[in-house]
């Protein structure tokens, strides 16, 4: 893809990102249910977190792409390095993990992620973009452009430290209010949360190996060219 073209579509994506990310962010207060937004607000859920995360993404990318269109490539690689660094570690294992752990347990039971009650709070586009859209838009990034993936000790390192950070916050927000960030953890012992989560992690590593292993069938060990 022409790298103007390349910056366009960035463009783009980190424009819809950053509106989704405003519109969930700026529901109506007298309009939230209460036993859904309390302590911790918005930024308890990770569908929500995961959204600031992409519009960072497609921020620090069309950044690269306007600098290599400027031809400033000294700081481009940097970027370029970042950029490669947030997409194979986070935007597409965590984008790739919400669509599908979200719609397999709204399937199963939609009470234990997203209660009925938000219906009528949360349009059905919105939904339909924060769970469902973030998973073609991942793909498309890996068929749009390679990426530079770390070191696979590296890369897993840091993604459960990110896993952890994210389960501490949980764990913070049910010691100070009682309450669950999804309903679907109070249906276990602490022994089957440990092992819930630990599956959970399992599971988004998975993602991060196919999203390397994407990457590398499409585009194979070709280095970035500037």
């Amino acid at each position: 893809m022409e790298i103007s073209t390349l910056a366009a579509y960035h463009c783009l994506a980190f424009v819809w990102y950053f509106f989704i990310a405003y519109s969930i962010t700026h529901v109506r207060t007298e309009e939230r249910p209460s036993e859904v937004f309390l302590y911790g607000g918005q930024w308890k859920y990770l569908t929500v977190l995961n959204l600031v995360l992409q519009a960072v993404f497609y921020g620090v990318s069309f950044l690269a792409d306007v600098l290599r269109l400027i031809k400033n490539l000294r700081c481009a690689k940097c970027v370029i390095s970042s950029r490669d660094l947030l997409f194979s570690v986070l935007a597409f294992p965590v984008s790739t993990f919400v669509a599908i752990s979200f719609w397999t347990l709204y399937t199963y039971n939609r009470e234990l992620v997203y209660p009925k009650s938000l219906d009528g709070v949360i349009p059905l586009w919105l939904n339909h973009a924060m769970h469902t859209a973030v998973l073609p838009f991942a793909v498309l990034e890996i068929l749009a452009t390679p990426h530079r993936y770390p070191a696979k000790k590296k890369g897993l390192v840091l993604l459960g430290f990110v896993a952890f950070l994210y389960i501490s916050w949980v764990l913070w927000i049910y010691s100070v209010t009682g309450e669950w960030v999804y309903p679907l953890f109070a249906l276990f012992s602490p022994g089957g949360l440990a092992a819930f989560f630990a599956g959970s992690l399992a599971i988004i590593i998975s993602f991060y190996n196919f999203g390397e292993f994407l990457n590398r069938m499409i585009w194979g060990q070709s280095k970035f060219c500037f």
